[in-house]
């Protein structure tokens, strides 16, 4: 190692800061956020950093330089663009025997700062010291994603009952079971999820059935013994709990799953998913786990709605780790409702992860936005087709000229949901747009007017999966659009390579969103290691 990575307790302690532009803005947050005093000595300090130091036990002193000012400090750091003072700085820290850091100047560095991961009072630093700092901060993004908030709680709640733990469990062979149990098990999950009460009732029950288990193997012929015997590696064997994730992917583009989600597809022991989550996102799924198809596609069904809530409870109550792999929002004309409707009867605890739905990916990436100040000030989804394939025929309630409206499925009945919207009273140029694969790399958007795009459809031949949206928003297109503009109207339309896996009708893309994917791996593969 050419450092050697050690945590500096600041709180309450001195640091001085040479310095007081925008690197020592930067410096003092963080070292702020360790509880640290500190002194900025500058000429000129920035209204930032004023604005950071509130707090009484900061210090500013608008003077330059002066060696005297280092009394006490237990670091400094020097964040000058001056080369000369930042040479005698690091002198006078070196003769005072006081740590140094001297900003962007690795060979004048007593230590480094590092890249942080802030889950107090966990914190993991990063360093390439000094070599590669930008390597280094991407490093510390990747992990970001591996490493939920809920980490910091569940460290806190460990030191909360570490003394009772030590109390309860005399050996340190008992201990360290009980606390892998504890991390591992279902205390996680409910912290994870939020459910603070809960975790901490989970660990006292936990903590309760071991230290009895204990005693009545100490004491196998006391008259009170009630707890069965339980050795600590027959209660490590113990099968976890079930629980069902519910989890939104997106509307196709891996980059766009949220942190969560990532976390929890690389738990999976088992992963339900439908036909519209792409297989970039499922191969982030965890490599071993089960994958199991039970999509929806217009008038085929693999599996019946009421059989995947039978799967999903079927497989929680064996005690596997459950992923629902949604594709887009799993609330917004994705039956998440009624899948935790089910979970909920038969008493299988469910965590629901929210994904970007495809309204806002389409719009997004189209160019479109769902709502402007000029143009309409409110949005409405809305389903093509209603329960048991109903179509929806509510065109009265549409004629709204100040509202977005976004059709699901609502590409194969085009032609009547735009004869009866201009039949209900819309005017026939209103602006609607198809999007098509949105956020993909063959996404394609097709503009015309409730009169025009059947005809513009029919040449065009768009495919599934497409949403429609209809609104004056829809003129904002052609200046706002700004993705996939070479893939744009190119005509190729039948290959959906990303959904069918037929050849890719461009090969960069292809390539781009492959190694997207790779990378994301990459980061899911650490996670499960």
């Amino acid at each position: 190692m050419n450092t050697f990575p050690l945590f500096f307790k600041l709180e309450g302690r001195k640091v001085l800061i040479v310095g007081g532009g925008e690197v020592a803005l930067r410096k003092a947050d963080l070292l702020s956020r360790a509880g640290a005093c500190i002194t900025i000595l500058a000429p000129d300090i920035s209204h930032e950093i004023q604005a950071l130091l509130t707090d009484d036990k900061h210090e500013f002193i608008y003077e330059n330089y002066n060696k005297r000012y280092m009394s006490g400090a237990r670091v400094i750091i020097a964040a000058t663009d001056d080369e000369t003072l930042n040479h005698e700085i690091h002198a006078d820290a070196t003769e005072l025997n006081i740590p140094v850091n001297v900003v962007d100047t690795p060979p004048l560095c007593d230590f480094i700062f590092p890249a942080i991961i802030d889950r107090n009072p966990i914190v993991i630093g990063i360093s390439s010291n000094g070599k590669a700092p930008v390597l280094a901060r991407l490093l510390r993004a990747r992990l970001e994603t591996l490493i939920p908030q809920g980490y910091g709680k569940l460290a806190k709640l460990a030191g909360e009952f570490r003394d009772d733990v030590k109390a309860k469990i005399p050996t340190l062979t008992g201990r360290r079971q009980f606390w892998e149990r504890a991390f591992e098990g279902q205390v996680s999950q409910l912290m994870f999820a939020g459910n603070e009460k809960e975790a901490v009732a989970q660990l006292q029950a936990d903590l309760d059935s071991t230290a009895a288990a204990i005693h009545d193997k100490a004491h196998p012929n006391a008259a009170e013994n009630t707890t069965p015997t339980l050795s600590d590696e027959s209660e490590k064997k113990l099968p976890p709990v079930g629980e069902v994730y519910i989890v939104g992917a997106g509307p196709g583009d891996p980059e766009l799953l949220t942190f969560k989600a990532l976390r929890l597809m690389q738990q999976a022991d088992i992963v339900y998913y439908d036909a519209l989550v792409s297989p970039q996102v499922l191969d982030l799924c965890r490599r071993d786990a089960d994958k199991v198809f039970v999509g929806k596609k217009r008038s085929n069904h693999a599996v019946a709605q009421l059989g995947i809530n039978e799967l999903l409870v079927n497989s929680a109550k064996q005690g596997r780790r459950v992923v629902r792999l949604k594709g887009g929002d799993p609330f917004i004309f994705g039956r998440g409702g009624e899948e935790i409707e089910s979970l909920r009867a038969h008493g299988v605890p469910y965590q629901v992860v929210p994904g970007i739905t495809a309204a806002n990916a389409a719009a997004s990436y189209a160019g479109i936005p769902l709502t402007h100040r000029d143009h309409s000030q409110s949005v409405r989804f809305v389903t093509g087709f209603l329960k048991a394939g109903a179509p929806n025929s509510n065109f009265e309630k549409f004629l709204n000229t100040d509202e977005t409206v976004v059709f699901y499925m609502g590409l194969h009945s085009l032609a009547r949901l735009t004869e009866g919207l201009v039949d209900a009273g819309r005017s026939a140029d209103t602006p609607i747009a198809i999007v098509s694969n949105a956020s993909m790399p063959n996404q394609q958007v097709l503009t015309g007017t409730l009169d025009t795009i059947v005809a513009k459809q029919a040449h065009a031949q768009l495919p599934t999966p497409a949403l429609l949206i209809m609104g004056d928003v829809v003129s904002l297109h052609h200046d706002l659009s700004w993705y996939n503009q070479y893939n744009q109207n190119t005509g190729d339309t039948a290959n959906n390579w990303l959904r069918e896996g037929s050849a890719a009708p461009n090969k960069d893309a292809q390539s781009s969103t492959g190694q997207q994917a790779h990378a994301l791996s990459m980061i899911a593969n650490i996670a499960a290691q």
